[in-house]
């Protein structure tokens, strides 16, 4: 027999080996099923079936088992189930290997994201936006993959755990959920231009501390000389405070508007200056 014929029949007989230790472990698919779940929606697995579903081997599903990479089986007597949740997360994996990232640094993300569930309950943000009147900003969801897709290299579990203390991210299920799609396009486009995401989150913390007192600014003028003279419940009270928000918002976008501009016009050639005293001899040239 030559070296590949040895090689294909070793290789038979370990997969034999680990499909005879399933079995061991958990009854063949001949036994009863009286304990599965009934409907499509309610789908369960055998450790075999999840795997051949994932598109791994039986083996891989026990190794990601050991590192804690999949949440526990439900288990019925030695009967152990697997659920929908197990599959994606396994699909999830597929996805974040195929992207260049280790075992080690998934085991790391979903650790952020199981610690992150908490936080994000606590901070009322799981499974949808903040749900307050006038919400304008949209909610996205997205799968942990895609995530790291916009932040190639920055889904660290800092910026993770920093990202879920503000309340720009809760987690519904296997899914993250990001409350404002203006607020993740712009990180991603200054994270596109060379802005770490730790700085990106810092200064959205400083962004925010300003905000608030903005909007603390205006609604003490709204409260000392326009709420006495409104009445609760009556449809010009609603009118008029939807007007003085409509133009609170466009004080604060002018006033900032302005401050951006009069900083493009001085900073960034004093910042071309420095550089060009800093990369050739003599003074610098204006502008």
């Amino acid at each position: 027999m030559g070296d590949e014929g040895r090689r294909r029949r070793a290789s038979d007989e370990r997969a034999s080996g680990e499909r005879a230790s399933d079995e061991r472990a958990e009854p063949a698919a001949h036994e009863s099923r009286a304990a599965e779940p009934a409907g499509p929606a309610a789908r369960q697995y055998r450790a075999a079936e999840l795997a051949d579903a994932a598109g791994i081997t039986p083996r891989t599903l026990r190794f990601y088992r050991e590192r804690k990479l999949l949440p526990p089986p439900r288990r019925e007597g030695r009967i152990a189930w697997y659920g929908p949740s197990h599959l994606a997360r396994l699909r999830t994996i597929a996805a974040l290997l195929e992207r260049g990232h280790t075992l080690g640094g998934i085991a790391e993300l979903i650790s952020a994201f199981e610690c992150g569930r908490d936080v994000g309950e606590l901070l009322g943000l799981a499974g949808a936006a903040i749900s307050v009147p006038w919400q304008e900003e949209a909610a996205v969801r997205l799968t942990p993959a895609e995530l790291a897709d916009r932040f190639a290299g920055e889904v660290t579990p800092e910026n993770l755990t920093a990202s879920l203390d503000m309340g720009y991210l809760g987690v519904d299920g296997d899914e993250i959920v990001h409350v404002s799609r203006r607020l993740l396009d712009a990180s991603t486009a200054l994270v596109r231009h060379g802005v770490p995401l730790a700085a990106v989150l810092a200064a959205g913390r400083e962004v925010r501390a300003h905000a608030d007192a903005l909007a603390g600014t205006f609604t003490e003028l709204i409260r000392t000389h326009v709420l006495p003279g409104l009445r609760p419940g009556e449809p010009a009270t609603a009118a008029a405070l939807t007007e003085l928000r409509s133009i609170a918002k466009t004080v604060m976008d002018a006033e900032i508007t302005m401050a951006l501009d009069r900083r493009v016009r001085t900073e960034p050639a004093v910042w071309l200056g420095a550089h060009g005293a800093a990369g050739e001899p003599g003074p610098a040239r204006p502008g």
